[in-house]
């Protein structure tokens, strides 16, 4: 989250992808660690994007489930330029990576790798 907070980057989230993380922090992590999210997330004061049309998500559908599409949806409806995500089952996926998509979709350590090696190249 400390990469978005400079003016390179910029964190942009939906209400369902904080929703879906709240939950699945609570039930895997336990209540400290939801505080400690909702802490770095208020640092971080990420870009609030509407939710994708239903068009884009079902689009999307085609690359993934239909439970992750709203997230590939949105990411490419606000232009973002990385898509940052843990999910390898669902959207770190050959299909995804393959689709010829205006966005990276990568892992936060990959992304830090990306970011960290163009600093040292420019």
């Amino acid at each position: 989250m400390e990469a978005c907070q400079g003016s390179r980057f910029r964190a942009a989230v939906t209400s369902r992808v904080l929703l879906e993380a709240r939950v699945n922090i609570a039930e895997k992590f336990g209540e400290g660690d939801l505080v400690r999210f909702y802490r770095q997330l208020a640092a971080l004061g990420p870009v609030m994007v509407p939710p994708p049309s239903e068009e884009q998500v079902h689009n999307c559908m085609a690359l993934t489930t239909e439970k992750d599409a709203h997230v590939l949806a949105a990411a490419l409806e606000c232009n973002a330029a990385y898509l940052i995500t843990l999910d390898r089952r669902h959207l770190l996926t050959p299909t995804v990576q393959l689709a010829g998509l205006p966005i990276k979709v990568v892992t936060p350590g990959d992304f830090l790798r990306e970011i960290t090696s163009e600093g040292k190249s420019g």
